[in-house]
């Protein structure tokens, strides 16, 4: 699962909202991979690109997310993956809070909404890339 959520440019073709991811810059050291992404996401007319760092961390099987610039005050996202007998437990944690209190009331309840159903986007990525059914 860590390798399925690390693949980030492939986030467009499953995730909800999610249109375009872009990396802007990878650099690799002691086993870890550094990268700058831009992503862009939507809702009908509303289209917003922010730009974060993305630190995979694949032996200790953490994916961190540093949010960098964008419409967001601030945006706090880390992927824990836990090995356990019949697989993997994935943990997801993201707090977020936009710039523009007028954004925020637009997009922030769909928002909410949309980052709910990540895990079962992934869900089905898995389903789809591994063949086989995963749990919640």
């Amino acid at each position: 699962m860590f390798a399925l959520v690390a693949d980030v440019e492939r986030y467009p073709e499953f995730l909800p909202l999610c249109e375009a991811l872009h990396i802007r810059k990878q650099k690799e050291r002691n086993g870890k991979i550094l990268l700058i992404a831009d992503m862009t996401v939507g809702y009908k007319a509303i289209r917003e690109t922010f730009t974060s760092q993305v630190l995979l961390d694949p032996e200790n099987k953490v994916i961190d997310v540093k949010y960098l610039d964008g419409p967001f005050r601030y945006l706090d996202n880390r992927w824990t993956f836990l090995e356990t007998r019949n697989g993997c437990d994935v943990r997801f944690y993201i707090e977020y809070e936009f710039k523009s209190r007028m954004l925020g009331m637009v997009m922030g309840s769909m928002f909410d909404r949309a980052f709910r159903t990540f895990a079962e986007a992934f869900e089905r990525r898995a389903d789809e890339i591994y063949g086989e059914k995963f749990d919640s």
